[in-house]
Parts: C-alpha cells; sequence; structure tokens
C-alpha cells in the first residue's frame, strides 16, 4: 500500500530549510575543528549561486567528503558526539538505516521518510553525506567497481530496485532470499564496499559517486575538479565547494544556472511525518510501541 505523503506549505518548507542551517553550521564547525575536507553539493549549491542560499522549493542539503576523510567523520563524530542532539546514523553491525550513505540528524525535530517508516533509528531532519571514491581507469575494474557496488547497496539497504529493470529486480530477490541472514548479508556487504573503494587517486584519473544511487555512480569526475577548495555563500554561511565547482555543475545538471520548467519546482522527498515543533524520541518511542504491538 503506497504511503500519503506530507504536504509541504511554501511557509512550512521555509521552515524546514531554515532548521537545516542548524545542522549546516554544526557540520561545518565539527569538520574544521577536525581537519576534515568536504565539499557543499547539489541543489544546495546551485541554489547558492543562484539564489544565495535555498533553491525555494528544495527541502534537503547534501555534502561530499572523500572516502578516507568520510569514514574519519563517520568514527570522529561517534568518539565526539554519540548522544547529542546531532546524531550521524550509518548502517553498521548495530543499526540499521535503509541509506547506503550516513546520515547528520537533527532529534530536536521530527521526520519521517517513506523507505525509513519501520527502521528503528531517530527520525530527526536529516542532511545527506556521501563519499567520493576513485573511479579505475581500467574498463574490467571499473565493471567489477560497478558489481561490488551493487551487492553493496543490495545487502547494505535490502531493497529490490524495482524501478531500474526487471532483470535486476529479479536477481535482486533470488540473492536475498539465499542470503537471508544478518550477518551474511553485513559480510557481504562489508566485503563488497572494500572492493568498490580500494582504488588509488594517485593511479587513476577520475573520481565517482559511488553511495549516491544507480544514476550518480555511472558519472565519472576529473580528478582535477578536486584539485583545492573554493568557497560560496549561502545563507549567509560561508561553505567549502571543490576547486572545479562549475565544471562538476555543468557536467551533472548541465545548464545549471537556468530554473527547471515550473512543473517541475516542487520538493522530492517522499516524506509522510513531518513535525518540528517536537524532538524525534516522541515520535520513536510512540512508533516504536505501536510496531511492537503488530
Amino acid at each position: 500500500m503506497e504511503q500519503e505523503l506530507f504536504k509541504l506549505t511554501p511557509a512550512r518548507l521555509r521552515e524546514l530549510q531554515l532548521a537545516q542551517l542548524d545542522m549546516l553550521r554544526f557540520f561545518k564547525q565539527f569538520c574544521e575543528d577536525n581537519g576534515i575536507t568536504f565539499y557543499f553539493i547539489g541543489g544546495g549549491l546551485i541554489g547558492a549561486l543562484r539564489n544565495g542560499g535555498f533553491i525555494p522549493w528544495d527541502d534537503d542539503l547534501d555534502v561530499l567528503l572523500p572516502r578516507d576523510d568520510y569514514e574519519r567523520l563517520c568514527r570522529l563524530w561517534q568518539e565526539q558526539y554519540p548522544d547529542g542532539r546531532f546524531r550521524l546514523l550509518r548502517t553498521d553491525g548495530k543499526t540499521f538505516t535503509g541509506n547506503i550513505f550516513a546520515t547528520v540528524t537533527d532529534t530536536a525535530h521530527t521526520m519521517v521518510k517513506a523507505n525509513q517508516t519501520d527502521v528503528d533509528i531517530p527520525h530527526g531532519l536529516v542532511i545527506d553525506v556521501f563519499p567520493l571514491d576513485v573511479c579505475p581507469d581500467s574498463n574490467l575494474k571499473r565493471k567489477m567497481q560497478y558489481f561490488h557496488t551493487m551487492m553493496y547497496s543490495l545487502f547494505q539497504a535490502q531493497i529490490v530496485p524495482e524501478n531500474h529493470g526487471g532483470v535486476l529486480a529479479l536477481g535482486s530477490r533470488l540473492l536475498l532470499g539465499i542470503f537471508r541472514g544478518k550477518k551474511i548479508r553485513e559480510k557481504i556487504w562489508r566485503r563488497a564496499e572494500k572492493n568498490m573503494s580500494k582504488y588509488k587517486r594517485e593511479e587513476n584519473q577520475y573520481m565517482t559517486e559511488l553511495c549516491s544511487g544507480p544514476y550518480w555512480m555511472k558519472i565519472k569526475y576529473p580528478k582535477h575538479i578536486y584539485d583545492g577548495v573554493d568557497h560560496v555563500m549561502f545563507e549567509g554561511i560561508e561553505l567549502p565547494v571543490s576547486k572545479g565547482y562549475k565544471e562538476y555543475l555543468t557536467l551533472v545538471f548541465g545548464d545549471y544556472m537556468t530554473p527547471p520548467p515550473e512543473e517541475e519546482r516542487v520538493p522530492h522527498h517522499d516524506i509522510v511525518y513531518l513535525d518540528l515543533d517536537t524532538p524525534c524520541k516522541v515520535y520513536d518511542d510512540l512508533h516504536r510501541a505501536a510496531y511492537t504491538k503488530k
């Protein structure tokens, strides 16, 4: 049964955007304090250039970190702020998020996405945190990277990719049916993650986003795009971007300074519940109690 999505009014959307700025400020400060490199990307970056802040209909923020910095971020966050207001969530041996990337979650608010209604995590407001990986020059190694990435995605998210072809969906169902245990699934995705992210930047010419979804993992970025850091202003906050951010945006979005048609100017994430005035713990406790009774 398809779930009814939450209707975001322009006023409520703006409240959501402003709440996300608290996370962004904290995230930036955390990275600066720990010497972690990150890049502001996606619609947020376009909004910075086109609007000086959020695109009026945008409902999320994304950041990208080189793989080594991504792993350091996840480790240091758990060491320094494991139970704070801002939590870093990532699927591991103890936690299942339904995502193949990390998120920073603001537990002062409540937001539930359609793919996570039955997931036992703090359902707060989120910023998506993606790793930047190296793309091997060899065509054979690139194909193997695709394979390992698909295995990683399937066994970590444990969701059949229904929108990417019948053969892929059928094969995914078969694999999940064969490998049902939590331990064996984790062993598979951990091995796949190691294999897909093992390539060295100094030995190859391109970078790629393996944890952003099937479309993004096929894009190859010339590595010189990430040779250095520039900065843009976003809602009054100075944020780091890759030195070649204009080339990155053109490669991914084409004419990024021209807004899309009117009918496409809508929020694009599947939010089923939103309460910016209530900490997510209240929702999570009620949800767990109701889910236990099923």
